[in-house]
């Protein structure tokens, strides 16, 4: 078990898909996105496998969950610098965590 304390140290936050592309050099099927997370925490990116139920197209002007203060991680040429927040579906695809009314970018998730 992790304590309360250990939680609080996991910064997530709400943030609006900017960009959304094909990433054809990763591993498994992915894209490359672009998040705003707010002023606070900014533009970042990440590789994301939601490629099951999501289109690029579908993405821009989604909000999603993202944990922002992970360490940027190399994935062949790109560097994802969030871990954006999904669930299984129970068929090798994932669908993203994200909140079921529009809120301002940067909101913290308590």
């Amino acid at each position: 078990m992790i304590s309360y304390a250990d939680f609080e140290k996991v910064d997530i936050r709400v943030g609006t898909i900017t960009a959304a592309e094909v990433f054809p050099e990763a591993k498994k099927p992915a894209y490359k996105l672009t998040i705003d997370f707010g002023p606070e925490v900014g533009l970042k990116r990440s590789s994301a496998q939601v490629t099951k139920h999501y289109m690029p197209a579908q993405l821009i002007g989604k909000q999603v969950l993202g944990v922002v203060n992970f360490p940027a991680r190399q994935i062949g040429p790109f560097l994802s610098e969030t871990l954006i927040l999904g669930l299984p579906d129970g068929t090798d695809g994932v669908v993203l965590i994200a909140p079921d009314q529009k809120v301002p970018n940067g909101g913290k998730m308590f």
